[in-house]
């Protein structure tokens, strides 16, 4: 992380004096990549809904722009996780993970916690009937699942170079903390820091290749949003309003509680945190996945949030696979729904097996869209619910996926702060916009792709 101007710059090359007049603000407000992204967003729903069917030919256009970021996650998570293990001791290794899995264990507890407890409030699966027809395919899906004994035992690849073609996160991670801590010892030994510097070296030419790919990420969301809305229209959101907003009133429960901790234990200014989370926030509600959103977070969370890259590296990488708290709340929340759209009562015993599962099921997969009817339905025959509801849940999923990926992203970066905190690594001026910094980037190709950075 390299210290740069006290004062930021205005964004591009547009001169200052004309900048910081009206036209100025505007047009740099324009060029923002959250505004383009988000104007591509809503431009895509028009052009669905005026389109309709015809829409369903842009989606190749969308699904490449998210193969584009895809193919770049696992290099990155390795390397990212890799060099931060690799710079630090074995103690401050071992504090560093014990603070980050502490972090994500307890409010990924809290998020099944929530849902159980909204669930039973709200009740949002009574008088639910599926009338439609369900896939046959996605209870042999299901019933291919692994238990929780073997994914436990998967957390540990025989190869990993196969987890890699598979883009098995999990697995990726182990090998990677484990070759990093190896990696210290034997830079220890030797005083030969070669091996970490290439690593360092594919992270930061990984990180560049994928802002390249962000120029085209406002084509890419107008493609998958009008493909979207042209195939199910707005109507299909209104057959489980119920479930979509226990979700919702979810998701701001867990925001307000992380808001809250981060707060007690950093006296920051948290409302600032809005405006430094936003393009992040708008890839994610867009796209659905925090895989592709994963870079820009990296990037705005040493940045934007002060957080440092050593402790960024390593959280945010965790966080991709273990930081999903939406999804366990949503997942709980799908429990509760199946049982009451199929009268059934669940004992204690059915809960605290809903809990863990929401819990296992968040962890060893990379959150991408496209994976949720499977995890319905494997959680329908864990616990012997309904599996005809879950063809309802299916037909709303891109909506609390949205609601997923919201908490999920920004999630990741609060757990990043709170650790950051722990290991007194957080920037206060650069929080509060009082001095700036970049994430480590060869300095050649950053001047390269200044204009489209913030």
């Amino acid at each position: 992380m390299t210290q740069e101007n006290p004062t930021p710059l205005p964004h591009g090359d547009a001169p200052q004096s004309f900048a910081t007049t009206g036209p100025g603000r505007v047009w740099l407000a324009l060029r923002h990549p959250a505004v383009l992204i988000g104007l591509g967003a809503i431009a895509g729903i028009i052009a669905g809904l005026i389109l309709g069917d015809w829409a369903a030919n842009l989606q190749f256009i969308g699904d490449r722009f998210i193969r584009l970021i895809q193919m770049s996650i696992v290099p990155l998570v390795m390397a990212s996780v890799i060099v931060a293990t690799g710079s630090m001791t074995g103690a401050g290794t071992g504090r560093l993970a014990a603070r980050t899995f502490g972090w994500m264990l307890g409010f990924s507890a809290l998020a099944a916690v929530v849902a159980w407890g909204l669930g039973g409030l709200f009740r949002p699966g009574d008088g639910m009937v599926f009338e439609g027809e369900l896939d046959p395919t996605l209870q042999e899906e299901a019933d291919k699942t692994e238990g929780w004994q073997d994914t436990l035992l998967n957390f540990v690849s025989t190869n990993v170079v196969e987890a890699m073609a598979n883009a098995d996160m999990l697995p990726i991670i182990v090998f990677s903390l484990i070759f990093g801590v190896a990696l210290n010892s034997w830079m220890a030994k030797t005083g030969n820091r070669a091996l970490l510097g290439l690593f360092e070296g594919i992270q930061n030419v990984v990180l560049l290749m994928i802002q390249y790919v962000m120029y085209v990420a406002p084509i890419g969301v107008f493609c998958l949003l009008a493909s979207l809305t042209g195939e199910q229209g707005l109507s299909v959101v209104t057959s489980a309003l119920s479930y979509l907003g226990v979700t919702a009133l979810g998701v701001l429960i867990l925001m307000v509680a992380f808001l809250v901790v981060i707060w007690l234990k950093t006296r920051l200014n948290v409302v600032k945190l809005g405006a430094k989370l936003a393009e992040q926030t708008v890839i994610a509600v867009t796209t659905t996945s925090s895989a592709v959103t994963f870079p820009t977070v990296l990037r705005n969370t040493v940045e934007k949030v002060g957080v440092s890259q050593r402790v960024a590296n390593f959280t945010l990488s965790i966080g991709l696979t273990m930081g999903s708290y939406g999804a366990v709340l949503n997942y709980m929340i799908v429990i509760m729904f199946l049982a009451q759209a199929g009268g059934v009562d669940l004992s204690a015993g059915d809960i605290v097996l809903g809990v863990f599962l929401s819990i296992m099921l968040n962890m060893g997969t990379i959150t991408v869209p496209g994976g949720f009817p499977v995890v319905a339905m494997f959680l329908a025959s864990s616990l012997d619910l309904p599996v005809e509801a879950v063809g309802l849940l299916i037909a709303v999923d891109w909506f609390t996926g949205i609601l997923r990926t919201f908490l999920n992203v920004n999630g990741d970066t609060f757990v990043a702060m709170l650790v950051a905190h722990d290991e007194k690594e957080i920037d206060h001026d650069v929080y509060h916009g009082r001095s700036t910094v970049t994430a480590e980037m060869d300095e050649d190709l950053l001047e390269d792709a200044a204009r489209s950075d913030d």
